[in-house]
């Protein structure tokens, strides 16, 4: 595909005094990183120092180091966060959970996304501006590298690096770099640090896969930040296609003041305006009539600052990730031409129209609820968690089989998960039926010794006189003990024939 260094479109945006030039705009803003002809439009917006700014920094590089430091910082000898899929044990601060654990795991799952929706009904997209690792580490960590060896878009390149062409050549370098960094803090969520350090301090060919998931991030990375970069949010994304789901008229986004900002104009310039027809009437004194233009100079600084390339005076678009940089470019505009403040600023469609704001509104209300209900579920089950997870499977194979002597026997297999920090041993046994003589357990391992997180199924079967089967079932139970006065008693249906004779194999 080829591609267009522009650091804006050439079409300015139309106005409402000028539909003809806001229907030809309209039909060649194909997309936002797209030229009209189908090439690459690569956006390099210019920085629009401010408050905002300033918070988003901080906010940025306060969870950059979030992000290394959960995998890396241990409570009791686990880190923070590491889900290691290879031993099936997920450390989540500072409790652990496994592939058992699937109630847990989809209550947090669901709470987080719940958690998002709540925000986003409130602040809108807080998320995709504030605190998504897209954003945090292509605007605070990839652009003021490029900054910093191609120069400032909007400038004359100075000094040697900008201006020799050195700048161009390291650049990926840098980047190759940092996207290697990165990877690993990323691994670490996934790889306990322990090996991973041999992945980065070894030799590759001692240990090819990992060598080869390394690369393969880092490729990522680069292709990410380097190259698809805002594409990620604008194509690959679907937050913002959820967002007419989302939002609602009292949400908090990022608006231009129509009212106040139109028409468009310099400071200076003076403009004919149509007067209304309502109902066939001219409204007013005349055809026309004089008027000072609004606020806006229409001095373009919002679309040239703002990262996904999109013109915020057209109103709420898909693309805008609420990065606030339109509002600080406007901000420092309106001071230097005299005029207050806030014509590009936080608000929500419902204020703009003069309407009176409303904190509570359904959905507003239902996120809470159903978060505390979930925490609440989420806290129930994690209590009733204890010492091990005990399940009881029936055996492979066959059912049931016919011994020689007449018995039948169940074959049984009980797995415990230990979920203290220390070895323990389990103590598997059989409860007897009431009223059922004759029943008898058999297994290699009585005591079974599982490490810390480790899961462990031992086999057994278990063996029933004939005549003690009713329509071809007998319920019993599996006992098993451990420590800290752990006492579990499971039910387990022994199942045989029902007439006398029945299907099975026989075991001689």
């Amino acid at each position: 595909m080829s591609t267009k260094n522009l650091t804006q479109p050439t079409e300015k945006a139309g106005t409402p005094d000028n539909p003809a030039a806001r229907g030809t705009s309209e039909a060649k803003a194909v997309f936002t990183t797209l030229n009209p002809d189908g090439s690459r439009r690569w956006i390099r917006p210019r920085v629009s120092l401010g408050r905002y700014l300033t918070r988003r920094r901080v906010v940025a590089y306060l969870l950059i180091a979030l992000f290394w430091a959960l995998p890396l910082v241990e409570v009791n000898g686990r880190p923070l966060v590491l889900l290691d899929i290879g031993a099936r044990r997920f450390h989540i601060l500072g409790a652990t959970y496994y592939p058992t654990d699937t109630l847990l795991l989809a209550l947090l799952a669901v709470g987080v996304f719940l958690s998002i929706f709540w925000f986003t009904a409130l602040l809108g997209r807080v998320w995709c501006g504030w605190a998504c690792p897209q954003t945090v580490y292509m605007e605070f960590v990839y652009r003021p590298l490029e900054r910093f060896f191609t120069g400032a878009p909007g400038r004359v390149p100075k000094g040697w690096l900008r201006t020799s062409g050195a700048g161009k050549a390291l650049k990926p370098v840098v980047y190759a770099v940092v996207s290697f960094v990165i990877a690993h803090a990323f691994l670490a969520y996934f790889v306990p640090w322990s090996e991973l350090k041999t992945w980065v301090f070894g030799a590759p060919w001692d240990h090819p896969i990992g060598f080869a998931v390394v690369t393969l991030v880092t490729i990522a990375m680069m292709l990410d930040f380097g190259y698809f970069r805002e594409q990620v949010c604008v194509v690959m994304c679907p937050y913002g296609r959820l967002q007419s789901v989302l939002l609602d008229r009292q949400s908090l986004i990022i608006r231009y003041d129509n009212t106040r900002g139109e028409p468009r104009g310099a400071k200076s310039a003076k403009k004919s305006v149509s007067l209304p027809v309502i109902d066939g009437a001219v409204q007013g004194t005349g055809l026309e009539a004089e008027r000072s233009l609004g606020d806006c100079v229409d001095c373009r600084l919002c679309v040239t600052t703002c990262p996904t390339g999109i013109d915020i005076r057209n109103g709420l678009q898909m693309e805008c990730i609420g990065c606030a940089q339109c509002i600080d470019a406007c901000d420092a505009v309106m001071e230097k031409v005299g005029r207050p403040r806030g014509l590009i600023r936080y608000s929500s469609e419902a204020a703009m129209a003069g309407q009176k704001p409303r904190v509570f509104r359904p959905r507003v209300v239902l996120y809470p609820v159903v978060l505390a209900a979930i925490a609440g579920l989420f806290a129930l089950t994690l209590a009733g968690t204890g010492v091990a997870d005990v399940t009881v499977m029936r055996g492979l194979g066959q059912p049931f089989v016919k011994m020689a002597d007449g018995r039948i026997e169940n074959g049984v297999r009980v797995k415990i998960v230990n979920r203290l920090d220390k070895p323990a041993e389990f103590a598997v046994s059989l409860a007897g039926a009431e009223g059922v003589d004759g029943l008898e357990f058999r297994t290699e391992t009585p005591v079974v010794l599982v490490e810390p997180g480790q899961m462990v199924t031992t086999p057994g079967q278990i063996i029933a006189p004939r005549g003690a089967f009713v329509a071809g079932r007998v319920p019993v139970s599996i006992v098993v003990k451990g420590p800290e006065k752990f006492d579990r008693r499971l039910p387990f249906t022994l199942v045989g024939p029902s007439d006398g004779g029945g299907a099975g194999g026989e075991k001689k």
